[in-house]
């Protein structure tokens, strides 16, 4: 078995959801902790948008521009909080599919973390995962509570 083979590689989702915070620290600590890494993938879902196709255009590439700034960030506060340096993949499509190819080219991917509301709705991901994406995935998944506190997560990493 290579190193790589027994690298721990953490899947996390950037969303803009509350309980993300707590996926993210939760990941970088635990990828610090086992020697592991991070794949930060964020996905732009499909415009729902069909008229003007020069509108449609612009709108993408500003979605575009807003979720690399977005993931500069959240590759900086892993770093703040790990010291590791994530890789990045930003898509567009429908979540459950982008996870689903993401998986299905990575095969260092070992763990795929998602968070969830714990009142109320669970979120998106969690709902996509539930009906698309446990019949898809051959690997375990980490289930972030939105109500741990930083030391608790700390604690179990």
């Amino acid at each position: 078995m290579s190193e790589q083979d027994s690298k721990w590689k953490f899947l996390i989702i950037a969303d803009d959801t509350p309980e993300f915070s707590k996926v993210l620290r939760l990941a970088s600590k635990r990828a610090e902790k086992v020697g592991g890494s991070i794949l930060l993938l964020h996905i732009i879902p499909p415009a729902d948008f069909q008229h003007w196709t020069s509108v449609k255009d612009i709108m993408e590439e500003e979605s575009m521009k807003e979720a690399r700034e977005q993931v500069n960030k959240h590759v900086q506060e892993i770093m703040k909080i790990s010291g590791l340096d994530a890789e990045t993949e930003i898509r567009k499509g429908k979540p459950e599919d982008v996870i689903s190819e993401i998986v299905a080219e990575d095969h260092d991917i070992h763990l795929l973390v998602l968070g969830a509301e714990v009142e109320g709705d669970p979120g998106p991901l969690m709902g996509s995962f539930r009906e698309v994406l446990l019949n898809v995935l051959h690997m375990p998944v980490l289930v972030v509570p939105s109500n741990m506190t930083d030391e608790e997560i700390d604690k179990f990493a």
